[in-house]
């Protein structure tokens, strides 16, 4: 089942005197803070919308001043809170296109459906995504090459790894 929400930041700190919150975009784009009017905090399972203005993005981060932050104290005291966007106001995603969100817990299976293990995380340093795996044997890093992993499903919650493939590029942690 896909997430209702996204995670889209971090608020990190306050900024100035008038309640702005610096906040690290986990956005593909960032400029997308100039148009969300609604974010949400999560709270245990439930999500509280907030109103939200970002004022600019500069050097990779959002500035955004939220619904009841007046003052630097009030930012404060939400330092280190995630911030999340509902899916129906999410970037849309091109063909072939998933939310890192949406593939973590997926699971790794083999052309015949064989559980191979969960992804667990997904390492964005370079060009190409890394895949994290916890598998029986250990944890298990990849490229998220197509050739390894020729259909993801994550409406059914499951990515299909062409074995030969995987055994080719997969590295283990022993």
């Amino acid at each position: 089942m896909l997430q209702p929400f996204l995670m889209i930041g971090e608020i990190l700190r306050p900024q100035g005197v008038r309640g702005e919150a610096k906040v690290r975009p986990y956005a593909q784009n960032p400029e997308d803070f100039l148009t969300w009017k609604t974010l949400y905090l999560k709270n245990g399972e439930t999500w509280t919308p907030i109103g939200a203005k970002c004022s600019r993005v500069h050097d990779g981060f959002a500035y955004v001043t939220l619904e009841g932050c007046a003052s630097p104290e009030d930012v404060e005291k939400l330092r280190g809170r995630e911030l999340w966007i509902d899916r129906a106001h999410a970037a849309a995603l091109e063909e072939d296109e998933v939310y890192i969100s949406d593939l973590i817990g997926c699971a790794l299976v083999d052309g015949q459906g064989e559980r191979l293990g969960t992804l667990k995380d997904v390492l964005q340093h370079g060009p190409t995504d890394i895949y994290v795996f916890d598998t029986p044997r250990g944890e298990m890093m990849a490229p998220a090459l197509r050739t390894a992993f020729p259909v993801t499903d994550v409406e059914h919650q499951t990515i299909t790894a062409d074995t030969e493939r995987l055994a080719e590029i997969a590295v283990y942690a022993d």
